[in-house]
Order: structure tokens, then sequence, then C-alpha cells
């Protein structure tokens, strides 16, 4: 059985590592990082059958694709405190010629990375190939991916989402982030998403929900649940309500913080809302 009280903590140093980078350079995304704290963590902490020893074929691992990648920063805090890179590295973050840009991206080298990701709509694509090169392989590992709700107003996706079910991609579990916040407001605003399990169940996937996407037992829960459906003709999508900013109080319920920096007085108060558990860097 997981401990949840150390995977608890184990969030709370990621969210201190988050606003941590974010100030340190004035420049970043904290809002969607902090609300996909639980889910890195149960991902990799618990779920996935992976290996930090990073080599890009991925072979005999299951495989993660970030395709909203501006939430580099939990990204990078829970690869570094999973053994993929010293976690001093996060000192770097955004830097001029550091592995850790603000978009992830491969030409650095960094393990983990396994695409640049940021033009949003893209990793879904990039999820479905992974996906087929497995089979062809008869590797039975799977794949993972993330993507945030206002990202899906990008056409692409939708032709993926067609293509994954109309080629019976069951080995692929790909998660939405329902904040229901962009970049210019709420998403209900700027271009509403309608009814998206009715939309993907329409195209041909398997649908489930994780309705409280900041409660770890919840999501370890809701991920145990996909991977049981996986193998059995469909892709597999996760609806998965969060809140922007979570952890952080003056940041959540609000589009505001989606990419804006603390400064010194909000970072120690974002800090003193998350205890140092693993040791800051």
């Amino acid at each position: 059985m997981p401990d949840i009280q150390q995977l608890e903590d184990f969030v709370s140093q990621v969210r201190r590592d988050i606003v941590r980078q974010v100030h340190k350079v004035n420049s970043g995304h904290p809002g969607g990082s902090l609300g996909c704290a639980e889910f890195f963590t149960a991902l990799y902490q618990e779920v996935m059958d992976h290996n930090s020893d990073f080599n890009m074929d991925g072979n005999g691992e299951d495989l993660f694709f970030l395709s909203n990648g501006h939430i580099s920063p939990v990204f990078y805090s829970v690869l570094a405190r999973s053994g993929y890179f010293p976690v001093e590295e996060l000192n770097t973050f955004r830097l001029i010629d550091s592995r850790l840009q603000g978009h992830p991206t491969t030409h650095e080298g960094l393990p983990g990375v396994r695409i640049a990701s940021g033009s949003l709509g893209q990793g879904m694509s990039v999820a479905i190939g992974a996906a087929l090169s497995k089979k062809l392989n008869k590797d039975n590992h799977l794949v993972y991916s993330l993507h945030g709700d206002g990202e899906l107003q990008e056409g692409q996706n939708w032709e993926a989402i067609m293509y994954a079910a109309g080629n019976k991609v069951d080995n692929l579990i790909s998660t939405i982030d329902l904040n229901g916040q962009q970049i210019d407001g709420s998403t209900e605003n700027v271009l509403p998403l309608g009814n998206l399990k009715a939309k993907f169940e329409a195209f041909g996937w398997d649908v489930l929900e994780i309705e409280e996407g900041n409660n770890m037992s919840a999501v370890l829960e809701g991920l145990a649940e996909a991977k049981s459906r996986t193998g059995k003709g469909k892709p597999v999508c996760i609806l998965m309500t969060t809140v922007m900013g979570h952890g952080v109080d003056f940041m959540m319920h609000t589009h505001k913080w989606h990419g804006v920096a603390p400064n010194d007085e909000q970072l120690e108060n974002a800090l003193s809302q998350n205890k140092e558990t693993l040791g800051d860097y």
C-alpha cells in the first residue's frame, strides 16, 4: 500500500520547488504547476514503472509525455527528486544555457525529457506514436500523457484523439488537467470546451473522471483504475479536476497566476504554506 503521508510530504516539497524556481528568475508558470503536483508525484513516485537511469528509447519501461510544457517547474522538480538529475540543478531554471528551459527541450539532454513541448496541442500525437512503437516492439509497458484543458482548443488534439481510437491504441492513458483556467481567463469565457466526457466517448475513448485531482488518494485510485482499463481495445482518458495554484491560497482559483512570478513577500507567504520535507536546494 502506498504511504499517503509520505507522498503528501513529497508534494509539499515540490510546491516549494515550484515557487522558488519561478521567483528566482521572475518568470515562469506557477499556477498550473501547483495544481498538478499530486498528479506528477503519484505518477513518478508510485504508479509508473520507470528508470531514472535515463535512455531516450524507453524500451522496457513506462513513458510520460508532458504536452502543456509551460508547467515545466513541477515536471523538473519531480524529475530531480525522483533521481533523474541533481536537485541543485533546479537553481538554473530558465537561465541562459541551462538544461531547464521554460518549456522543456531535448537538445540540452535533460534526463527525463523526451520531447520539446510548449507548442500546445502536439503532445497527444507524440504519445500515440510512442504507444504504437511499444506495440510494434511487443513492449507491454504503458504510455502516459498530460494535457491542459485550454490546450484542447487546439485542433490537432482532435485529429490525434480520433486516430488513437481508430487504431485501438489501448496502451495509452491521457490525462486532461481540468482547472478551468488559461492565460486570458477561464476556459468557459475564452472558448467553452463543452462536455469533454461525451466528446471523448463519442470519439471512441474509455473515459474516467478524477473529481478531486488535488487529493492524493483520489489521484492514485484514478490512475489505478485507468491502468486496469488498458489493453481492452480503447485508449483511456482521465478527466482530472484540479485547482490552479493549489497549495498557495492567494494563487488559487484564478488565471492571474498562470504565468506570473511571486515577489519576495509572496514567496515567503507561499513557502510558509508548504513545509520543507526533503531539503531545499
